[in-house]
Parts: structure tokens; C-alpha cells; sequence
């Protein structure tokens, strides 16, 4: 399977950039690795979404290490971190931040929230309210957060990475569906193997916080570097076709009442040119498109109501299309 390598406009990366931002890469997934045992598939996608400049949505049951995970990642990289517990009561200006009359000077201050730092872990972002919720979609978005009429931008590199539990309801207010586009990758990490709980309790029991073990592989300098290589990764017309075909095909499929928006076929692409990357290449081919297609994908669709009735999962579906759909063998 080959695919054309020739992009306009758009300058080459030279080999040493890409030997040197896939080793920086390999690294922090090696560093997280040392914490969260035998997800190196999970861990991986969080190096893409990370590269790819994009925000994560981590849901599953408690106690598997969401949170471990989020901040394994933040560790790797030196730079600003910030966690926001979402409860019922939290305010939208507890994430922003707040203008505070200062009395010396007789004029109001700027006291910024947590959403300005480089990675902000959303912690159980479900139990906010709609209202609260809302306050990230500027953000997440734009980078830059509008308090009181003024805008203040956030500096890059910016990474949401929220968690949330998918059996615990009650009390609970769901992300509608243009919050949930706004994340580029919603993952899920599950149960460990026995033999990877073992280890994982035999070396969480020894030492007082695993998460001493992560050391910074790279600092915010470096990872913007990273995600501008990312962005010069080489998509060929016919790669670009290809996800354009995965797209339609999600719109007309009638398991699936609603498609897959412009939006996702942004992200699967630079996700795609973030794995090539990863993956040594400075080029992306169609199996990188394919790897990330439902992680990428599963979030933003919704299924119909034939589908739920067949028991059909909105993953289930993408794989399906994705066997179905011709896939490019040459530039």
C-alpha cells in the first residue's frame, strides 16, 4: 500500500525532525507507561491527541486511572497544569476566573481560573451543570476565554483532558453533543489483564505515589515544536478523499441518526498526521486513518433508533463502514 508523499505549499520535515519528534513522543508514552500498565494502545492515542494540539474525553468506571493517566501525561510535559474538581455548585467563574475589585487601587483585577493553564484535567466534568459545562466550549475552541465583556487568550500549547463515569447517572448532567465534538478522541482504558494487576499492585503498594516516577521528558517549547512538525505531516489529495468518503458514509448510514460533521473529518485528519508522525513518517497513509477512525469518530455520531434496538454501538458501526469503504492504493 503506498500513498503520494507530495503536498503544496506546505515545507517537508527532514528526516532528523522526524527521527527526533517520534523519539520525544515514544518517550512520554514510555514515561506514562510506567504508571498505567498494558495500555500502551490508550497511551499512545493520548501522545496523538497531545501532538495533534486536540482535548481528550476519558469515560469509564471507577478506579481504572482516568485521573492517574491524566496526570502521568501532564507530568511528562513542563508546563502549567491545573485540575478542576466539577461538582454541582461549581460556577462557570471557578473555571475562568473572576474580576475582583481591588480597594488600594480602585480598580477591578483580573484574577484568571484554572482553565488558564497549558493542561487542565476536567475531573468528573459530568456532575457540573449545563451552565458550568458550557464555560469550557470558548476555550477549548478558541483558546481564550471572554470574562466581563473582555477577552483574554490562553497560551498554547492548551489541552483539555476530562473524565467522566459512564455507569453513574443520578445527579449527573450529560455533555450535549457540541460539547462532545469539541474533544477529538474519547478513550476508554478498562480492566487490566491479571498478570498487568499484579504488577500493577504489587508496585502501586510500594512506594507512597506512583505518579513520583514521572519526570518532565520535554517542556512546552519543545511540544509546540512537535505540534507545528505535526502540522507539516503530508496529506496526499487521495487521503484527503479518503476521509471525506468515511464522513459521507457515517451521514448515510441508517443505524446512525446523526453523521459525522466537517468538524470530525478535521480532527481524524490531524490525529492521522500526528500518529504518522509518531510512527516515524512524515506522511500520512490510509491505515493511520483507519487506526484512529472510531476513537475519533464514535463520539459524534448518534445512533438510530433501529440501531439501539440491534443492539448496534456507534463503534461497532464505524468499523463496519470502514471494511466497507474502498481504501486509496495510490497518490
Amino acid at each position: 500500500m503506498t500513498t503520494s508523499r507530495s503536498e503544496t505549499a506546505t515545507p517537508s520535515l527532514t528526516d532528523p525532525d522526524i527521527q527526533e519528534v517520534g523519539r520525544l513522543a515514544r518517550q512520554i508514552v514510555a514515561n506514562v507507561g510506567r504508571v498505567i500498565k498494558g495500555k500502551q494502545d490508550v497511551i499512545e492515542a493520548c501522545a496523538v491527541v497531545l501532538l495533534a494540539g486536540g482535548h481528550i474525553i476519558l469515560e469509564d468506571f471507577p478506579g481504572v486511572g482516568k485521573t492517574m493517566l491524566a496526570k502521568a501525561l501532564a507530568r511528562s510535559v513542563h508546563c502549567r497544569f491545573s485540575r478542576i474538581q466539577f461538582t454541582p455548585d461549581l460556577l462557570p467563574s471557578d473555571v475562568t476566573g473572576i474580576n475582583i475589585f481591588n480597594q488600594k487601587t480602585g480598580e477591578f483585577e483580573f484574577r484568571p481560573g484554572p482553565i488558564f493553564a497549558n493542561i487542565v484535567l476536567a475531573d468528573e466534568i459530568n456532575r457540573a451543570s449545563p451552565k458550568t459545562q458550557s464555560s469550557l466550549l470558548e476555550s477549548m475552541q478558541e483558546r481564550q476565554a471572554t470574562i466581563d465583556n473582555t477577552t483574554y487568550g490562553i497560551e498554547p500549547p492548551f489541552m483539555v483532558i476530562a473524565t467522566q463515569n459512564p455507569i453513574e447517572y443520578e445527579g449527573t448532567f450529560p455533555l450535549p453533543e457540541a460539547q462532545l465534538d469539541r474533544f477529538m478522541m474519547q478513550l476508554s482504558l478498562g480492566y487490566p489483564s491479571a498478570d498487568e494487576e499484579a504488577v500493577l499492585l504489587a508496585e502501586q503498594t510500594a512506594t507512597q505515589d506512583p505518579l513520583d516516577k514521572v519526570e518532565p521528558v520535554l517542556d512546552s517549547t519543545q511540544l509546540l515544536g512537535m505540534i507545528a512538525s505535526a502540522n507539516r505531516v503530508n496529506t496526499a489529495p487521495s487521503i484527503r478523499r479518503y476521509v471525506v468518503d468515511i464522513l459521507t458514509a457515517t451521514r448515510e448510514e441508517r443505524d446512525l441518526y446523526l453523521g459525522a460533521s466537517p468538524r470530525a473529518g478535521i480532527a481524524l485528519l490531524r490525529a492521522a498526521k500526528a500518529l504518522a508522525l509518531l510512527r516515524g513518517r512524515d506522511f500520512v497513509v490510509p491505515q493511520d486513518v483507519k487506526d484512529l477512525a472510531a476513537r475519533v469518530l464514535s463520539h459524534r455520531v448518534i445512533l438510530s433508533p433501529d440501531g439501539r434496538l440491534h443492539g448496534r454501538t456507534a463503534v461497532a458501526v464505524i468499523s463496519g463502514l470502514l471494511d466497507a469503504i474502498p481504501v486509496p492504493t495510490g497518490g
